[in-house]
């Protein structure tokens, strides 16, 4: 699945990706670490293996907000790369077919 291109400046995206960095630096975002849960996949993470997820990927239009972003356990961040959520859901949803034995 080829994901839509934005038309982002370089500079649109280092400025979302620099209030990520700022993001991750306030008293919310740690109080979220310290939950230890990746939002994705609901596993226990130590809070210095969870990264930041955009929910809606900044290369896809989305926004270093608080809304935009949840925690992930590095695998989920690195499978779900640029997706929307519509297209992860569909992604899981045929990893879980694929896993299911016949019969």
């Amino acid at each position: 699945m080829e994901p839509f291109a934005y038309n982002l400046s370089e500079e649109d995206i280092k400025r979302e990706r620099r209030k990520a960095r700022e993001l991750r630096h306030t008293q919310w975002w740690k109080r979220r670490c310290a939950k230890g849960v990746c939002q994705y996949c609901g596993r226990s993470t130590p809070t210095k293996e969870l990264t930041m997820d955009h929910i809606v990927p900044i290369a896809r239009g989305g926004k270093s907000i608080k809304n935009n972003v949840v925690t992930a356990c590095k695998e989920c961040n690195n499978a779900k790369k640029q997706l929307l959520p519509m297209e992860w859901e569909q992604y899981l949803k045929n990893a879980r077919i694929d896993k299911d034995p016949p019969g």
